[in-house]
């Protein structure tokens, strides 16, 4: 015989062997087994039976009692008078109705049973009426299991027809006890029992041990009351969401917006914080201890909205004097709540912007304090300090949260570019960022370890990531670049190569090309002049290699380095002609149709004093090209006029007078009348009593005027290459789309080139006036553009 039936899988039910009877409250089953088809005579012999079950389980049933029980359901569901004696419908409704009888009598005795529960439940109140409910419902669902296996046949054959053909309200036996629970006693003591509970939660949330296992029961029960009425297999969870994950919710939010509010008022907001960060994870870790995991979401929610949300506007108010005081603890203790809430931190966000720029344009206005006398490291450390500062905080606070990030990197470009000292030219930031790498670059670099180097140059990169003019501080790197190879004064090849490498990660080949092929033409020059060696000890005697220069040439690319040809004619000393010219011959002999510009500016070399005085070894002038002209003049003279100097160099005064000036100021030359500037009718001699704390006197030295000129040249320079790149811009656009809106026009140009530089709109429009003036676009009607092929 197949025992399983449908619902929980039934216990092993205690059978007793021994014959010896046990007093009980009930009566016993009598020995003789019930008529098979007598449902008051059935239904009395297995009443006794279940009253053993279900009053006195822990005593057993005699294995001889449980058979008689069995049996007995057996027998009455498959009796003749239940089968009936004409087949077909008439049998069937016979063992509906029989089956349907015995059904309804374990009904009413369930009812009956659970009435006298409630009553003594009545006795009992808070933590002893749980005690008693968790005891009665151990009781009253194990007895079930076992009484369930008694009626099986019952539940695999009436019970299973019934819920086939679609009855409503049929269950199997033990789906019917956890009914009646539900209907007779639960609804009757489910509130006082939700007391006694909440009432045991808020002595645990004010600091109280309790029996949480007492909790946990409950818990288990309500969910076990959840039944699906269209299908007794499953269950849900509306008992448990209804009778109490709805109080247990709503007891939450009273119990802390009372205390919340108490602890407001009594205590600081960043106690405050304290507060609610430890109650949220104490309702978190309730969950796991107690609660069923339905209820994390909602009260999660609930204590979001009581304890942060509630009180969102006084943390925010905080917000800027922890930021003040550079409370890191406290700022991410407020990041963690606000988090948790929707929009909490967007308000955060625009404050902490704020702040950062303020910060920012203090540092650089601290830095441009004495006008423009500051040096580029001062401004850029500036720039650094501040930005290290805070990009700390988003990783220790915010942990790195991208809004916040974002917030810096917005907070940033706007002290980068527009703050005191760009009032003047909103290109010095990109200006002062390459004097600086400039400065990192050259040889005498503070930087003395290569480690050390590569991470000033890291930091560089992370000012340009905000500068907007990146196409200025490509001119200005680019010039600079160009001085340190032609003069090589590079730090080291590995220090230039990296840094053009970190430029072109940020900004693409194109921006990069032209100086990767400025150091192309300073290796091809190494080679040439190796082979110009070689081909002068061919040619040269001894008494000719005595005599000459010893040089050094570079071929630059003239469409790649960003060099202006000479502004002054100039005479070179004989000695440099001969040199010039035997390289121009050997060159022109390797390379026909080429045509070599002397950038004689650019030029130096090294000169030996050998007319001074009292001096064991003689001294070493470091000269540019133009000085050493002007000195060589004096192995054929010992005083010479201004209008001399002039005449056999050639040199314009305003290239003249402050090369002079600078040989003055060493002392070199003697001015008559003494204390005399470089003017006409001044005389000058060489001084024979120079001296020197160096055997080296560079006196090769930038003057002021000529910077400035550079960097004006360089603005210039600057402003012409923006036009050519808004006018092929404006052209590519028109080119692929024939034709176009102006307004449409304007800012699709706007999108192409600001990875270069902000455009200004009115630049653009001037831009498309001068493509219309020169016919590669025409205005047609609704302020439509074509592009003319």
């Amino acid at each position: 015989m197949n025992l399983t039936a449908p619902g929980p899988a039934a216990p092993a039910v205690p059978l007793r062997r021994s014959r010896r009877i046990r007093k009980t409250r009930a009566t016993m089953p009598p020995t003789m087994p019930p008529q098979k088809d007598d449902i008051q005579d059935t239904w009395s012999f297995l009443e006794q039976g279940i009253n053993g079950v279900m009053l006195k389980l822990e005593e057993g049933v005699d294995m001889k009692t449980y058979m008689a029980l069995y049996t007995a359901v057996h027998d009455f569901c498959t009796s003749q008078k239940a089968a009936g004696h004409s087949g077909g419908l008439q049998a069937h409704r016979g063992a509906h109705l029989l089956g349907e009888e015995l059904y309804n009598l374990l009904g009413q005795y369930l009812s009956k049973h659970l009435h006298h529960v409630f009553e003594a439940s009545e006795t009992h109140t808070e933590e002893a009426l749980l005690g008693f409910y968790i005891r009665e419902w151990d009781r009253y669902t194990t007895a079930a299991k076992y009484i369930n296996h008694l009626f099986r046949y019952l539940n695999r054959h009436w019970v299973r027809r019934e819920i086939d053909e679609g009855k409503k309200n049929i269950y199997d036996v033990y789906t019917l006890h956890l009914v009646k629970w539900r209907e007779d006693f639960f609804k009757n003591v489910q509130e006082k029992v939700m007391s006694a509970v909440l009432n045991l939660v808020e002595k645990q949330r004010n600091g109280d041990t309790i029996e949480q296992s007492q909790i946990k029961s409950i818990v288990d029960s309500f969910v076990s009351l959840g039944l699906d009425e269209n299908d007794s297999t499953k269950s849900t969870l509306e008992v448990y969401r209804q009778f109490f994950e709805k109080p247990f919710i709503d007891a939450t939010r009273v119990y802390y917006e009372n205390e919340s509010r108490q602890f407001v008022a009594e205590n600081s907001v960043v106690e405050y914080m304290k507060k609610a960060e430890s109650r949220l994870d104490e309702e978190k870790a309730r969950v796991g201890l107690y609660l069923h995991t339905d209820i994390t979401k909602r009260l999660t929610e609930t204590c979001l909205d009581v304890l942060v949300t509630a009180h969102s506007p006084l943390l925010r108010d905080e917000f800027q004097v922890l930021l003040d005081n550079d409370r890191q603890e406290d700022l991410a203790r407020m990041y963690r709540l606000l988090s948790r809430i929707k929009d909490g931190l967007d308000p955060l966000r625009s404050k902490f912007e704020k702040h950062v720029r303020d910060a920012g344009l203090a540092a650089v206005l601290k830095v441009g304090a004495d006008g423009d006398n500051f040096e580029p490291k001062l401004y850029v450390d500036a720039l650094l300090q501040v930005h290290s500062r805070y990009q700390m905080l988003v990783n220790a606070a915010f942990a790195g949260e991208s809004e916040f990030v974002r917030s810096l990197d917005n907070a940033c470009r706007e002290f980068v570019n527009r703050n005191s000292i760009c009032k003047t030219s909103s290109s010095k930031s990109p200006e002062l960022l390459a004097r600086y790498t400039d400065s990192l670059l050259k040889k005498g670099s503070k930087a003395t370890e290569e480690s050390e180097l590569e991470e000033m140059l890291t930091q560089i990169m992370t000012v340009f990531k905000y500068i907007e003019d990146k196409d200025v501080f490509q001119k200005f790197y680019s010039k600079m670049l160009a001085k340190r190879l032609v003069h090589v004064s590079s730090v080291s090849d590995d220090a230039e190569t990296s840094m053009i490498s970190k430029l072109k990660e940020a900004c693409g080949f194109e921006y990069t090309n032209k100086l990767q092929r400025m150091f192309q033409d300073i290796q091809i020059s190494k080679d040439l002049n190796a082979s110009y060696r070689d081909w002068q000890e061919k040619i040269l005697d001894d008494e000719d290699r005595r005599k000459m220069v010893d040089p050094h040439f570079q071929i630059l690319g003239t469409g790649f380095w960003p060099l202006n040809p000479p502004s002054t004619e100039f005479i070179p000393p004989t000695e440099i002609v001969k040199t010039a010219e035997r390289f121009q011959h050997f060159y022109f002999d390797k390379h026909s149709g080429r045509k070599l510009t002397w950038l004689w500016q650019l030029c130096k070399g090294e000169m030996k004093a050998n007319y001074i005085k009292n001096t064991k070894v003689p001294y070493t002038f470091q000269v540019s090209t133009y000085q050493m002209g002007i000195l060589l003049l004096y192995n054929e003279h010992d005083s010479l006029e201004y209008d001399e100097i002039q005449k056999a160099t050639k040199l314009l005064p305003e290239i003249l007078e402050p090369n002079m000036g600078l040989l003055l100021k060493a002392k070199v030359l003697l001015a008559s009348p003494d204390g005399a500037k470089p003017a006409p009718g001044v005389s000058f001699t060489l001084n024979h009593n120079f001296k020197h704390k160096k055997v080296k006197v560079n006196l090769n030295l930038q003057i002021k005027s000529e910077q400035k000129n550079e960097a004006d040249d360089t603005h210039k320079t600057i402003e012409e290459d923006r036009k050519l790149l808004l006018q092929s811009a404006i052209v590519r656009i028109m080119k692929s789309r024939k034709t176009m809106k102006h307004v449409q026009l304007v800012q699709e140009v706007i999108q192409q080139v600001k990875a270069r530089f902000p455009p200004k709109v009115p630049d653009i429009k001037k831009n498309i006036e001068a493509l219309m003036e020169k016919d590669y676009i025409e205005r047609l009607d609704n302020d439509e553009l074509a592009y003319i092929a």
